[in-house]
């Protein structure tokens, strides 16, 4: 993902609400969010190249998902995929606790990232770049393609268009609309990643076109998990210019939510 904002036991009624833009070149080929046919217990998106994913739940409500750390000069050529490490989170028995500090003691060996665990009772993040495992408490979070809340404009925007969104679920039409937000930065707030300023611009929205480049927002995801463990996704897949091709929606009761479980 490359942008995603959280929030984490702050509505009485959703324990985790969730919505994320998932940025990516346009000729990499990638599979809309279902069920794994090799991994049953996996929802998600698959990126066909390289096999993994960027952001998932599984049929016990674990939940999983990863941005990159933009920063040219810690490129890594030949480092192995960023998205095996969101899959084999998600398969993980461990607590989202273990499973960030057993990440952090590999996470050099990757490019720069950001990922984030909820196993349904707490939810932290782990920033390879600092090394940093963090255990959230309640509260409204955002990660772009930086640390945790960085003082980005689109993040501290979608952060509080979220929070004022949490009202009005179940309609999930304001989680929408924060997505498909495409109002660039200010060039004097523009972040300064070690990108040139024209592509500061065009990174700077929640939702980027890009199409000269052959790049933007390729897909646009909600979630919701209920205090009740049901569970919604609903993705929506764009074309290089923006346009709508598709959308997925998948509903179900997280397993150790279920009667008897």
């Amino acid at each position: 993902m490359c942008l995603i904002v959280f929030a984490w036991r702050v509505h009485p009624q959703y324990p985790l609400v969730v919505a994320a833009n998932r940025d990516e070149f346009i000729a990499r080929p990638a599979a809309a969010a279902h069920w794994w046919t090799d991994e049953p217990r996996i929802l998600a998106g698959r990126d066909l190249e390289a096999s993994g994913t960027w952001m998932g739940l599984t049929r016990s409500g674990r939940f999983a998902a990863l941005t990159n750390y933009r920063d040219p000069t810690r490129h890594r050529p030949g480092a192995p995929t960023r998205g095996a490490l969101v899959r084999d989170c998600l398969l993980s028995d461990e607590s989202a606790e273990s499973s960030l500090r057993q990440l952090a003691r590999v996470s050099g060996d990757y490019a720069g990232f950001n990922m984030i665990v909820c196993d349904g009772q707490s939810l932290g993040v782990h920033e390879s770049t600092t090394g940093a495992v963090r255990m959230l408490s309640p509260g409204v979070y955002g990660l772009s393609n930086h640390l945790l809340d960085s003082d980005w404009p689109k993040l501290s925007r979608a952060r509080e268009r979220l929070r004022a969104a949490l009202p009005q679920l179940p309609d999930e039409q304001a989680l929408f609309a924060l997505l498909r937000d495409d109002q660039p930065a200010e060039d004097h707030h523009l972040p300064q990643t070690g990108v040139s300023p024209e592509w500061e611009r065009l990174l700077s929205p929640a939702f980027i076109r890009a199409p000269a480049y052959g790049y933007g927002t390729r897909c646009s995801t909600v979630i919701t998990v209920g205090s009740d463990g049901a569970a919604r996704l609903r993705e929506w897949s764009w074309d290089a210019d923006g346009n709508p091709t598709g959308t997925v929606t998948h509903e179900f009761v997280a397993a150790s939510n279920r009667p008897g479980a």
